[in-house]
């Protein structure tokens, strides 16, 4: 489970690290790329926020799911 955590941790670095470049990269080219520079940027937002939120529904379900079991 670990090894899976870490790997997965690098891809959503990854994953980042690339929509950032992405973002900047279509902000530098200019107005003809404009909607697909909206389109990074949310993503570049949107996807850690996603990422967060999965994490603490994983850990809220698997704490409740241990308590189910206590009972």
């Amino acid at each position: 489970m670990k090894k899976v955590q870490q790997i997965l941790a690098i891809l959503g670095i990854l994953l980042l690290v690339g929509l950032y470049l992405l973002t900047l990269i279509l902000a530098i080219l200019g107005k003809d790329f404009f909607p697909m520079f909206m389109a990074a940027l949310f993503a570049s937002m949107a996807l850690p926020i996603l990422i967060w939120l999965y994490g603490f529904i994983y850990k809220w379900m698997k704490k409740n799911s241990r308590q189910d079991q206590d009972i």
